[in-house]
């Protein structure tokens, strides 16, 4: 196995956003999708991009991805944000996903961030278990709060 950790590029989008459709289906929520390519590839390398990403690559194909970007937060400063953290199903269990997410906190580390956030569903327990390695602090309290674009647009 010919494994490869390295930056996005904006070729890659069309893959990532199928992997990003894999774990939609993997939280049970695929009909949540409505990004269009154009504007994924926009956000990512358009002229204000507001998202980079780690691909790991097996013999050239990409089969997991961390997709993070720069938040602020009031109380503790600019952290990274780990948007989406994913790795298809037939590569999981190879460290694979370890070193995508230890890529992201070299990131954050590098970048001199004041730290790594991120979400996981409360039954996702392989999920859990693998942050739970890294001693990972898990919050309870907060309820996700969202304005859809047809919500802001009746506003």
């Amino acid at each position: 196995m010919n494994l490869n950790i390295r930056t996005a590029k904006a070729i890659d989008c069309p893959r990532i956003l199928e992997l990003i459709n894999e774990l939609a289906i993997y939280e049970r929520a695929q009909q949540e999708i409505t990004v269009t390519l154009d504007h994924f590839i926009e956000a990512g390398f358009g002229e204000n991009p507001v998202w980079k990403a780690f691909v790991a690559e097996v013999d050239g194909k990409i089969i997991g991805f961390a997709l993070y970007y720069i938040r602020y937060s009031t109380w503790k400063g600019s952290r990274i944000y780990l948007e989406d953290f994913f790795v298809s199903e037939a590569f999981r269990g190879q460290g694979i996903g370890k070193m995508l997410f230890e890529k992201v906190i070299e990131e954050t580390k590098n970048g001199n961030f004041n730290g790594m956030v991120w979400q996981v569903l409360d039954w996702n327990e392989p999920a859990i278990n693998f942050y739970n390695k890294y001693n990972a602090y898990l919050e309870s309290g907060w309820l996700n709060a969202a304005l859809s674009t047809d919500q802001v647009k009746a506003f």
